[in-house]
């Protein structure tokens, strides 16, 4: 295939992805009022099923007011998390149209490495949005929202405010959790190895942290170590699937 027959595969497959999209977004759309309530929004009240999870971790009421002071918020709001909906919800198919248009210039052997790369990461994306929504999300927010430092402060949390650490957290575990297929395509690439990562295991803690703390939407202790833990765990997970170094390296 020529340079312009190749960016003509990449037209149509660009033009599919945001079809299923658009379709995956009116869905999203048209669902987005009962979702809010019974998914967005759940973690507002302590009926939570997480909270009840926990058990006595959290104790006594817990009812926090999301309120609305921008006009447009609401309308903006409900298109931004359709949206966000619709990507989560369309992130396999957006997998294999990457792999229909890289497949041809792979050898075979590549072809059975890749496939089941693209299945992995599809899998460890939900799983880091599910821990996000299950572990990180909640815990954090009733952590922060039922901290007082006076007695007369009233708490109730911007809608936009709430969105934004709700998507945040749970959209970027998606992507955190996509660790260990980085650490064995390095791998494969002769760039890293497991001996490395072992040698070098103290500094990524280090870094793990640093990265926490960036994810985090606050500084507090509590928090980065809801992160941190789980991203120490994948960094394990990489260990265990990137493969050992040439033996002459370890000579």
């Amino acid at each position: 295939m020529t340079f312009w027959d190749h960016l003509e595969v990449l037209r149509w497959s660009i033009f599919r992805t945001l079809g299923v999209l658009l379709i995956l977004f009116i869905a999203a759309f048209a669902l987005m009022p009962s979702l809010f309530d019974a998914a967005i929004l759940a973690p507002t009240t302590g009926d939570f099923f997480v909270y009840k999870w926990f058990g006595g971790l959290f104790e006594g009421e817990f009812k926090i007011d999301i309120v609305n002071i921008n006009v447009t918020a609401p309308f903006f709001t409900h298109m931004r998390t359709a949206f966000l909906l619709a990507l989560v919800v369309g992130f396999p198919y957006l997998l294999v149209e990457v792999w229909l248009f890289v497949k041809p210039a792979l050898y075979k052997n590549e072809k059975r490495g890749m496939g089941f790369a693209m299945l992995a990461v599809a899998l460890l994306f939900y799983m880091g949005c599910a821990v996000g929504y299950l572990a990180i999300f909640p815990l954090t927010f009733r952590f922060l929202a039922g901290y007082h430092i006076g007695t007369g402060i009233l708490t109730q949390i911007s809608l936009n405010s709430y969105i934004s650490t709700f998507v945040s957290i749970i959209f970027i575990m998606g992507l955190v959790f996509e660790l260990p297929i980085l650490a064995w395509v390095l791998s494969k690439f002769g760039i890293v190895n497991k001996e490395m990562l072992k040698k070098y295991r103290r500094y990524a803690i280090v870094i793990l942290l640093i990265l926490a703390a960036v994810i985090t939407p606050t500084g507090d202790p509590f928090t980065l170590a809801v992160v941190f833990l789980p991203l120490y765990l994948l960094y394990e997970v990489s260990i265990a699937v990137v493969r050992p170094a040439p033996k002459e390296e370890k000579d």
